[in-house]
């Protein structure tokens, strides 16, 4: 066996501890001698020979100590790694001998984040030195002779070429190689998805994008694309494939040898106004001279020229020839960095130097390495560019050295990285290039390019884009592009700049409007005074020009339309306000004009200012249902159905449970304990009356007694409790609440009846709607409506007419619904919305005038003034907000219930009363069935109960001759037999004695005598309907002790009562009271 800590240490190189000093050191340590080969048998004798308590230690000095080793290994690490780390980490650039402004910069960034605190980024002591190099780029053999040395020097990333031949060879050294690429130029070549390269310069196919915008903003159908070289057709083939989507009409001319007079010649004897540039920055002076020499520069034509960095060129020339020259900037020109940058470039050109200055103090961490034949001046290079500007790839290159800082930082605190060694010729990559370029993508910062974020390819895609015009006042920023906006929304014009950015002005015009009367979009103005002109009308859209008209300066006339009606196509010929526009005889149509395809094939519709869809109208029912027994409305049928059932089910359990349990069988006669009889108060009939008393919360006198009954009980009042209470809660509001039945819900139901009248105004889009729908429910609406012609109204307002004399529904939109029920409040809206749509402005095809009002639309939709309009047309004005008052005068008083309401109560009563009378009718009828032994009739008995009835004041009845009848035949199964003794005779409570004739009198004594009849008196339980149960105890027949002094002679002979006896028999209605 051998040590672990020697075989750990043996698979692992440690430069301060070699393996065999290791060995031997432990081996002096633990087994005083030196260990052999692990391969050989020496090592097992020596295990064998050492005691097992030595061994036992060894191994925990064994494994402290090389825990001790294992931490110190690790100390030794971390500290070699941190010194692998230089305080100077070199990045390098390369740039054309005539990019001077832009190594300035790329040296101006580092300067800052070395230098200035407010601006650095890697923590201290870590600086950045740069290696700039500027050689000619379309030379790939030098070139890259050039960066291998720049490589080899430890730089860790490299920034440009910015373009020329020798972009593909520095590509491919630093694929190779690892080493992070930051591009800052317009990039058409396909980056591979391993290629370590991240341009901060935005993705062609987004920049084409708001080109595509500003075409279709301008409303472009036909234009030309004047280009000088075949990239700029590659950098546009995102713009030219969107194109053809469009239809639109595109000739393309090429530049050659900067002739560009003889190119706007021909475009010019083409009668082509529209110009796309694409042509270099230092050509576009030239270019735009060249045109206003062949008379392209008037106020007829209009340039969008693609580059970047118009905003660095003179164009004071073309200021006052009311050309529209508009162009994109990347840019933030309100950046506070721009400014520093700016300031320190317009130092350095105003230097005497006229290149760089390599012994400046400041400038100790620049190293220029130059090929060029000559340096460019910066004096040179910024003498035909405006003051105070920046070019784009400059401001890219400073945002990208920021990027690579910030990335170098997060790279640095994540773990320990260690600078490359690596070079042309052994092509060692660099350990670390993939994760620095990892972190980078992810990045997302404010810049001098604004806001900079890139996708996992590291192709800028997050950014927003300066709109540039030419104006009276120079070049200005008239909107933003911003690419994470919706389509409609990317392009944002300023609205003071609006009537400059789009196809015309109507700064100063004077539109005709076209409109209809339809309330409340226009009507007439309501005053004593005559009105003339505009002043006329009053309504929606009158406020809504007029709020266009501030937005866009313009003036306007109102008219109404000739023949009164929107528009429909009859015969191949538009009428009514579609037919005005296309006739010319108005420039706008203003209403409720729905958009619709095929009108939007005559002209041209704004962005919608409302949207709206198809609705019904229909009146209110006037009768409204109430059920006579509402009262059982706070719950279902289903939970009536359970309640019954739970009581059915409690009172059937509560009885076999008293009748089970002992402790409810009671002696009726406490007193006397000797009785042998006890009573249990649940029956059947009392058990169910508990039951019902409780649920209607007026109790009872019965009470259970027995743990098992009150159990019962006590879950009972609770079940009770719940449900009363909820049916209490529920039970006002169902009372008051009155229920309205429309006779149709929705279309559906509309279109599947006859006996309702619908239709719609006989021309506009509803109709339309309907006669066009594939839909079979829509279809058989217009079906019916076209059967019968008087369904269609030629204005709304007869349609609201004809639907509150009833029996009628009309179809219009939702909208015009809305300010009618808000006046009418007997009308109301049926179901939802059938189609969804809007309504816009009507122009002219091709119309200068509809992108103006579509963006001063989208401006008051943003500021929430369409949203007013409405509310004041809609709720305030003319009687507005009427049923809404009446509603709450309606909710804050309280409804007196009707009769209809509670009717059913009194139903209820006044069917349990003859539901009781009918009963005891039933009652009677049982028990006079049974024969009698008295001569009196059933109809005397009830004649004489009837007769007593009437007798208020007695609380005494006597038994008829009938009711003795009845209680002798009942006294064979009931009774209980006893010796009859005067003294000691018991009648239990409740018990009458029934005797027959046993008496007779004697006259001359006035004392009563036995007859000679049986003496036998029997006792009978008088409660025999159920009002008590009895029982009888062990003993059943229960006899009496018969003494001397008081026994009840039954001899034949006459016989006196004992004077002790006292008791009372009823016989015949008297009384039998013996002396």
């Amino acid at each position: 066996m051998k040590p672990m800590s020697v075989h750990w240490f043996r698979r692992r190189k440690i430069s301060f501890f070699s393996s065999s000093l290791l060995k031997n050191l432990l081996s002096k340590l633990f087994f005083h001698q030196t260990l052999p080969s692990p391969t050989t048998s020496a090592s097992v004798a020596i295990l064998k020979n050492t005691p097992l308590s030595s061994l036992i230690i060894v191994l925990h000095l064994q494994t402290f100590l090389s825990t001790i080793l294992f931490h110190l290994f690790s100390l030794s690490i971390v500290i070699s790694v941190v010194e692998t780390l230089p305080k100077t980490i070199k990045i390098c650039g390369i740039f054309s001998p005539d990019q001077t402004e832009q190594a300035a910069v790329f040296h101006y960034a580092i300067e800052t984040l070395n230098n200035d605190p407010s601006k650095r980024i890697l923590p201290k002591p870590l600086r950045l030195e740069a290696n700039i190099a500027q050689i000619d780029l379309d030379d790939s053999f030098h070139g890259q002779k050039k960066v291998c040395s720049l490589l080899e020097n430890g730089s860790i990333a490299l920034f440009g070429p910015l373009n020329g031949k020798l972009y593909r060879h520095v590509q491919s050294i630093l694929d190779s190689l690892e080493i992070p690429h930051l591009e800052c130029h317009w990039n058409t070549m396909r980056q591979s998805k391993n290629q370590l390269s991240v341009n901060i310069y935005p993705k062609h196919s987004i920049i084409s994008r708001a080109f595509i915008d500003i075409v279709k903003a301008w409303n472009w159908k036909s234009f030309v694309i004047v280009y000088e070289v075949n990239e700029g057709l590659i950098r546009m083939q995102d713009f030219l494939k969107e194109a053809q989507t469009y239809g639109w009409k595109i000739r393309l001319y090429q530049i050659r040898d900067r002739m560009f007079r003889d190119v706007f010649w021909e475009i010019k004897q083409n009668k082509i106004n529209n110009i796309l540039l694409d042509v270099d920055r230092d050509n576009i002076f030239q270019a735009l001279k060249h045109a206003q020499q062949v008379g392209m520069m008037t106020e007829n034509q209009n340039y969008l020229i693609t580059s970047l960095d118009l905003h660095t060129i003179n164009l004071e020339n073309f200021q006052y020839s009311k050309t529209k020259i508009t162009s994109l900037s990347l840019i933030d020109f309100k950046s506070k960095e721009l400014a520093d940058v700016v300031n320190y470039l317009n130092r350095k050109s105003r230097s005497s130097s006229s290149s760089l200055s390599l012994s400046s103090p400041s400038s100790s961490s620049l190293t220029i390495v130059s090929t060029a034949k000559t340096k460019a001046s910066m004096i040179s290079a910024r003498a035909n560019r405006l003051p105070n500007t920046i070019l784009t790839e400059s401001a890219l290159l400073y945002d990208s050295v920021r990027l690579f800082a910030r990335a170098l930082k997060d790279l640095n605190q994540s773990q320990s990285i260690s600078m490359p060694l690596t070079s042309c010729s052994n092509m060692n990559p660099w350990l670390y290039g993939t994760s620095l370029m990892n972190y980078m993508r992810p990045i997302t910062f404010q810049g001098m390019t604004g806001l900079v974020g890139f996708d996992q390819q590291g192709k800028r895609n997050n950014f927003t884009l300066n709109v540039l015009s030419m104006t009276k006042q120079g070049l200005q920023t008239i909107g933003l592009w911003n690419n994470n906006e919706l389509a409609y929304k990317r392009l944002r014009i300023k609205s003071e700049w609006q009537s400059i950015f789009f196809s015309g002005s109507l700064e100063n015009k004077t539109l005709r409007v076209t409109t209809i009367l339809n309330d409340p979009y226009c009507m007439y103005t309501e005053s004593s005074e005559t009105k003339v002109g505009n002043e006329r009308f009053e309504g929606y859209i009158i406020d809504l020009v007029e709020e266009l008209s501030k937005i866009l300066g313009f003036k306007y006339i109102f008219k109404l339309v000739d023949d009164g009606v929107y528009g429909t196509n009859e015969n191949g010929e538009w009428n009514g306000l579609i037919g005005e526009i296309i006739k010319k005889k108005a420039d706008i149509a203003v209403v409720d004009l729905t958009i619709t395809s095929k009108r939007a094939e005559a002209v041209d519709f704004t962005l919608p200012f409302m949207n709206t869809g198809i609705s019904i109208l229909f009146k209110k029912p006037t009768t409204k249902v109430t059920t006579l027994f509402s009262f059982l409305s706070p719950l279902s049928s289903t939970v009536w159905c359970y309640v019954l059932g739970a009581y059915v089910g409690v009172s059937t359990v509560l009885f076999f449970v008293g009748r089970m349990s002992p402790y409810e069988w009671e002696n009726p006669n406490p007193c006397r304990q000797n009785d042998g009889v006890l009573e249990n108060n649940f029956s059947q009939l009392n058990s169910f009356f508990f039951t019902i008393g409780s649920l209607m919360q007026q109790g009872s006198d019965l009470a259970p007694k027995a743990m098992s009954t009150r159990t019962i009980a006590g879950l009972w009042y609770f079940f009770t409790l719940i449900m009363i209470s909820s049916y209490t809660a529920n039970l006002a509001a169902f009372l008051t609440v009155e229920k309205v039945i429309y006779p149709i819900k929705d279309a559906e139901d509309l279109s599947k009846q006859t006996s309702i009248e619908y239709g719609c105004l006989n021309s506009g889009s509803t109709k339309a709607f309907f006669r066009e729908s594939n839909l079979t429910t829509f279809k058989r609406m217009f079906g019916f409506m076209q059967s019968r012609p008087h369904v269609f109204m030629a204005k709304n307002e007869d349609g609201r007419k004809r639907v509150e004399r009833g029996n009628y529904a009309y179809l219009m939109e939702s909208a015009s619904i809305e300010y009618i029920i808000e006046r009418n409040c007997n009308l109301t809206q049926i179901g939802g919305l059938l189609d969804t749509k809007g309504y816009g402005i009507a122009t002219r095809k091709r119309s200068k005038y509809r992108n103006l009002l579509s963006e001063a639309i989208l401006q008051l939709q943003e500021s929430g003034r369409l949203l007013e309009l409405k509310e004041k047309w809609w709720k305030q004005k003319k009687g507005g907000g009427q049923c809404i008052d009446d509603a709450k005068k309606s909710s804050s008083s309280v409804t007196a219930l009707k009769m209809d309401n509670v009717g059913g109560v009194f139903v209820v009563l006044i069917g349990g009363l003859a539901l009781a009378f009918l009963l005891a009718l039933c009652e009677f009828w049982f028990h006079a069935k049974h024969p009698a032994k008295s001569c009196d009739s059933v109809c005397e008995d009830l004649a004489n109960d009837l007769r007593f009835a009437l007798m208020c004041h007695s609380k005494t009845k006597p038994i008829n001759n009938r009711e003795m009848s009845r209680s002798k035949s009942l006294s064979s199964s009931e009774s209980t037999n006893f010796v009859l003794s005067p003294s000691n005779l018991i009648v239990p409570r409740s018990s009458t004695l029934i005797t027959r004739p046993l008496f007779d009198q004697n006259p001359s004594t006035d004392r009563y005598h036995l007859s000679n009849q049986s003496a036998m008196i029997k006792m009978v339980n008088n409660n025999n309907n159920n009002k008590k149960s009895t029982k009888k105890i062990d003993n059943n027949n229960i006899r009496h002790n018969n003494s001397k002094n008081n026994k009840f002679s039954t001899n034949t002979n006459n016989s006196d009562f004992s004077s002790e006896s006292s008791m009372m028999m009823n016989y015949n209605g008297g009384y039998l009271r013996p002396n």
